[in-house]
């Protein structure tokens, strides 16, 4: 089994810019591992992820769009300002909602992709300033705080990344026996 280590792509590869033009978060993931791993040599293994919020009162917005809902280039604080805006705009204090992290692997072995979700529902006004983006609005299911409330040690146990992370584990394993 050769060594392996882990390489930001950005040490390996020049500055590119990734269009993320899939209809899922499953395929903006692949569109970026695939990007990078076509830029780098056979042996490589990449894993890129793609992650938002959908609100069911907001019909799955922002879902895909939850970097850029504000509009291109926003910050985590306009985009929070725009879902908490529309809520309002539906008369609605609360909402179900969830988050979805959708993590890639792109290799010469093949192509995978693993989800992960974190359920629970979204309220009308910011509390907290722990996390980022959607995190002050975000209450997890069994829970009373917001995810800009909560401790970092609770979150990372309900994280859809970490989820997702746990999921694709095994693959990233195997990858690397047979690299």
């Amino acid at each position: 089994m050769m060594e392996s280590s882990i390489t930001p792509f950005y040490e390996l590869i020049e500055e590119i810019e990734i269009v993320e033009d899939g209809s899922s978060f499953a395929e903006n993931a692949l569109i970026k591992a695939r990007t990078i791993y076509n830029r780098l040599h056979d042996d490589s293994i990449v894993i890129a992820d793609d992650s938002g919020i959908s609100i069911d009162a907001l019909e799955g917005a922002p879902g895909i769009y939850s970097a850029r809902f504000a509009k291109e280039g926003a910050t985590d604080k306009e985009n929070l300002q725009k879902a908490i805006d529309a809520l309002k705009k539906r008369g609605v204090s609360q909402s179900p909602a969830h988050y979805t992290a959708a993590l890639a692997i792109v290799s010469k072995y093949g192509e995978y992709v693993a989800h992960g979700w974190m359920h629970g529902r979204v309220i009308d006004t910011a509390r907290g300033s722990k996390g980022f983006g959607y995190d002050p609005i975000f209450i997890p299911h069994g829970y009373d705080k917001t995810l800009g409330e909560l401790d970092d040690s609770v979150k990372s146990k309900l994280s859809h990344r970490a989820k997702a992370l746990r999921l694709i584990k095994p693959i990233i394993t195997m990858l690397k026996e047979k690299a």
